[in-house]
């Protein structure tokens, strides 16, 4: 009878030990808001969902080893319906832009909860990825010839706050100089084309993405503000408490998702296309080397700040009247955790300011390009990899060339040889110098004067195109 019982028990025990674990598993919900077309936003959210990264982080050992993860993901076109989401508890995570986020965070105060920020997942420093268009025939060249005009834009957005800054730097009162209405980008697409409106601004991507679909013409890049700008990621508080290593198993994802974008950028570009329907040459303006922004997942001073100038603007335009603290609504220890656990230093990473670079060889040459400062690029349709140039007016050349032989283009880039910043080449001005250089442009008179500086002659890109061929051809 006791070797039985003995029996009975060495075969219940398991039994008993396995009921006990299931009665105190736990299901965590983690629960993510993206913005798909907001494309700056893709390691935090289209990247990792995609490419199942969360799953390679969730923890599952200590307080984690009987639980079993519930991961949904929702998408939203704004900042606004995600928040409020979060705010009612269907969801824990978002992202969003400094000025959606910090109503976000204001939000949360006024119902008497907290979420905070916990990383910047792409931004500038100088403000570049928020920019105004106007429509292609319009005789409008830059910002200063928009006093008395009609300028639409997503109200209480971070490019709200672009605009209401490039018209105080322009001295003008927004109330009587301009007339500021709000529009969303859906909406402005039809309006720009329809010549309803005499400019729109806008945030990412739509300040490219309407040149690019030979909607609009860009006259303004945010960078010209120098008033950084950035997405990033938020998390409830009470939940990010409660599991501080689910919040860095997703920041580790957003991690990889930005390592893989940079070492193969025109893949995942494509793959955002796929998901989104913005054009590959878009995405990789932005995520590309030397893009529009910079992947960084740092608290720079600068991102702080534009939180801090994200509340008090939207305090101003009366959005809301919650006293945020900037200080406390950013919360960078789980982003450093996570650049611990991802071996990464985030101190280093702190202080490096520069944007992803650009190592290739000439495509015409096959030698490094050491100056990348006027180089431009080309991306045929039928190639996985962009085509590098040293100069623009050699790009055009091959260019010539290569659709003379049937290829198709995806796009063509340039450099704004006053900032740096990247463009479409057909949404460029161009100088041709006494030597036969073609250098480029966002801003007709940054354009005007160097060529006033070098002796040079003005163009767009069609004459700059067409000079470029037929100068290999005279050779």
């Amino acid at each position: 009878m006791n070797l039985r019982l003995a029996l009975v028990r060495f075969v219940a025990a398991p039994l008993l030990f396995a009921a006990t674990a299931a009665a105190h598993a736990e299901t965590i919900r983690v629960a993510i808001g993206t913005q798909d077309t907001t494309i700056n936003c893709a390691t935090g959210g289209l990247l990792i969902r995609e490419l199942h990264l969360l799953d390679k982080y969730l923890p599952h050992d200590g307080k984690y080893a009987n639980v079993t993860y519930d991961v949904q993901w929702k998408d939203f076109t704004s900042g606004a319906p995600l928040t409020n989401e979060m705010v009612a508890g269907k969801l824990d995570f978002g992202t969003m832009a400094d000025f959606p986020g910090s109503l976000n965070g204001a939000a949360f105060q006024k119902a008497g909860k907290k979420s905070v920020f916990i990383t910047v997942l792409s931004g500038s420093v100088d403000g570049s990825g928020n920019g105004i268009v106007v429509p292609l025939d319009s005789p409008i060249h830059s910002l200063a010839d928009l006093k008395g005009k009609t300028i639409s834009v997503p109200f209480a957005s971070t490019a709200h706050g672009m605009l209401l800054r490039a018209i105080k730097a322009q001295g003008w009162n927004p109330d009587t100089d301009v007339n500021i209405i709000t529009q969303a980008p859906e909406v402005a697409g039809s309006a720009l084309k329809a010549g309803k409106i005499d400019a729109h601004a806008d945030f990412v991507p739509f300040a490219d993405l309407f040149p690019y679909r030979g909607i609009a013409r860009k006259i303004y890049d945010g960078a010209q503000t120098h008033a950084p700008t950035f997405h990033g990621a938020l998390v409830d508080a009470a939940y990010a408490q409660r599991y501080p290593e689910v919040v860095v198993a997703y920041l580790r994802a957003a991690i990889e998702a930005n390592r893989l974008i940079s070492q193969d950028p025109e893949k995942y570009s494509l793959l955002i296309e796929k998901v989104t329907g913005i054009e590959a040459p878009v995405d990789y303006l932005y995520h590309g080397p030397l893009g529009l922004q910079t992947r960084d997942f740092t608290w720079k001073p600068e991102y702080r700040q534009a939180v801090a100038t994200a509340i008090d603007t939207l305090k101003l335009l009366k959005k809301t009247d919650v006293n945020l603290d900037p200080n406390t609504f950013i919360d960078d220890r789980y982003i450093r955790a996570a650049f611990k656990a991802s071996g990464l230093d985030y101190d280093a990473a702190l202080k490096n300011y520069a944007k992803t670079p650009l190592v290739a060889n000439d495509a015409q040459t096959g030698k490094p390009i050491a100056d990348v400062r006027d180089v431009a690029q080309v991306w045929l349709s039928n190639e996985q990899k962009v085509r590098n140039y040293a100069q623009p007016g050699e790009a055009f050349a091959a260019l010539d060339k290569l659709e003379q032989g049937g290829s198709k283009v995806r796009a063509v880039y340039v450099r704004d040889h006053d900032s740096g910043l990247k463009l479409f080449a057909n949404d460029a001005w161009y100088v041709k110098d006494a030597h036969g250089a073609v250098t480029a442009f966002l801003l007709k008179s940054g354009a005007d004067a160097y060529a006033l500086r070098t002796s040079g002659a003005v163009l767009d890109y069609a004459a700059a195109k067409t000079g470029a061929a037929q100068a290999v051809a005279a050779r």
